[in-house]
């Protein structure tokens, strides 16, 4: 049952997501980027509520509360990454803009790709460090200003239940650059959605936004070792039997 439901969801994706993509680029010469972002965010709405209807993924989201409350304050927010399920949920739950960071190679998906290409998102040539967090922080100072949050995966891929992978300081680097905080977001998405796996499990994925961390006379390190410390903790707390052994 659990294949025949992953099977429909992959499907109830490829149908709505063409349609919306080409949608996406006919209008992203004539509409804000703002207004285009929200477009976006409708199609991943969908494809989370195609997850909830067809695979049986319900969120269960707490610490709403902590995520900045003005307009345009400012944050990098840095989540613990299991699977695609949390590069969907992200955008169709928060309450301002988001910016990824991404390897530019995703434009090349046909259709998301091409939308994605549309928005002013940070997509970057992973082969060239320097340059590449050069465009980071330049593309990320300016997005925050208007009230847009980044959004990075510090572990840079999708990492197994129960692993923790290395978490690379680049989130906090832009943070401390920028003088903005970092939200740490612990997700519970592989109880449900396994890394890299094509069968999905119904269940329930936990969300967790921690308090911010100001990033002002940090160094990177140790900043990213804190934010390390407060998301694998708590997903012990919200998944502890993934961490029993």
């Amino acid at each position: 049952m659990n294949c025949i439901r992953s099977v429909l969801h992959v499907l109830w994706m490829g149908i709505t997501v063409v349609p919306w993509a080409l949608f996406v680029v006919a209008v992203s010469y004539v509409v804000s980027s703002t207004t285009l972002y929200w477009i976006c965010a409708g199609w991943l709405r969908t494809a989370v509520k195609g997850g909830t209807l067809i695979l049986g993924i319900r969120n269960r989201v707490q610490g709403m509360e902590n995520l900045p409350q003005g307009a345009k304050d400012p944050a990098v927010l840095l989540v613990k990454h299991q699977s695609t399920w949390e590069t969907f949920v992200m955008p169709a739950i928060m309450p301002h803009p988001l910016a990824y960071v991404f390897k530019k190679e995703l434009l090349r998906i046909p259709f998301f790709g091409w939308a994605m290409a549309r928005m002013d998102m940070i997509h970057i040539d992973r082969s060239q460090k320097a340059r590449a967090f050069a465009k980071v922080v330049q593309q990320g100072k300016r997005l925050m200003k208007e009230g847009v949050w980044v959004i990075m995966f510090p572990e840079g891929t999708r990492i197994p239940r129960g692993e923790v992978g290395e978490y690379k300081t680049g989130g906090t680097r832009l943070a401390i650059a920028a003088g903005v905080p970092v939200i740490p977001i612990a997700v519970t998405s592989a109880r449900c959605w396994p890394t890299k796996a094509f069968v999905k499990r119904p269940g329930v994925v936990d969300i967790s936004i921690g308090k911010p961390i100001p990033s002002e006379g940090r160094q990177a390190d140790e900043l990213m070792a804190e934010v390390q410390a407060w998301i694998e903790a708590e997903m012990r707390r919200l998944d502890p039997e993934a961490y029993a052994a």
